[in-house]
């Protein structure tokens, strides 16, 4: 049985062309099976489309009416189906990633320049949060893909671990007294601490980890801001943990110096997560690919 929406192609093709066997021709169909398909719609209106005469056929005024109606919803039809292929082309679309401020400037920019030179028509809308805030966020739709700290303990998403990181001690020239030896983490503590706040998965790891060698800490400061963690402690207001690859810039000047650790922190990993739920956009699938083969490099 010919469907409805194949009936109206063959009734648009025969109202323009105004022969059975031109529409014929055209779709690729034999002329009996076009009379037959303008007959079966014919039937189920019940009303009569086409003038029938020996030159060809016309349109009947009612017939008219319905041509102007369904000429333009298979036209939108057509452009909706060329949108959609310019989507899967990735000639349009968004691309919605959930990251935060220090993630986005020290990993993400490279990744998104390479995109966008590959992908020039889609558009970016990037969300800041916290790890926390992401996963959230991730999960009411509002991004394709979230770029966060790990580890993150959520069965609902897929992770893909990407760069290694390093979580450090760092202080400026009032604390460089503990430059001249490896310091123990028990000691460590006992000077004024400037760490991320509480709901940050960093300071999460980072605590934890301290907690399983029996040391609790009372940090002097907590901030919001991996580049506060910095300021902070450049200014001497105390010892800050925070990120060795994000913080380069810093040791690299001697504006800041590392405290070498008789045990260093373990090693953890930020990267890519998304639903395991839910399909990728082609545009979120082509730039997590993008990260993978730069990682691969």
């Amino acid at each position: 049985m010919i469907s409805k929406l194949d009936l109206y192609k063959v009734f648009c093709k025969v109202g323009k062309s105004e022969s059975f066997s031109k529409a014929a021709k055209e779709l690729y169909m034999t002329q009996p099976a076009v009379s037959q398909a303008i007959m079966q719609l014919e039937r189920e209106l019940d009303i009569r489309l086409f003038n029938r005469t020996p030159k060809g056929v016309s349109l009947t005024n009612e017939g008219t009416l319905l041509f102007e109606y369904a000429n333009s919803a298979l036209n939108l039809i057509h452009v909706g189906e060329e949108k959609i292929l310019e989507f899967k082309n990735l000639t349009t679309g968004e691309l919605n990633i959930g990251v935060g401020d220090t993630i986005s400037r020290y990993f993400l920019l490279p990744y998104l320049e390479a995109f966008h030179n590959k992908y020039p028509n889609i558009k970016f809308k990037i969300v800041n949060g916290t790890t926390l805030e992401l996963c959230s966020i991730l999960k009411s739709g509002r991004v394709d893909i979230a770029i966060c700290n790990f580890p993150i303990d959520d069965s609902t998403l897929e992770l893909i671990p990407c760069n290694e990181v390093h979580d450090i001690f760092v202080c400026g020239e009032k604390y460089k007294e503990l430059l001249s030896t490896s310091t123990n983490l028990e000691e460590l503590v006992n000077h004024p601490l400037i760490l991320l706040e509480p709901k940050s998965v960093s300071r999460n790891y980072v605590e934890n980890y301290l907690l399983s060698k029996g040391i609790q800490v009372s940090p002097e400061f907590e901030l919001g801001s991996h580049d506060l963690l910095l300021e902070f402690a450049k200014i001497n207001l105390g010892v800050a943990c925070v990120t060795k690859e994000f913080s380069l810039e810093y040791l690299d000047k001697g504006i800041l110096f590392e405290i070498q650790l008789e045990e260093e922190i373990p090693k953890r990993n930020i990267g890519v997560c998304f639903l395991k739920s839910v399909s990728l956009s082609p545009a979120a699938t082509k730039f997590v690919e993008i990260i993978e083969n730069k990682q691969r490099k």
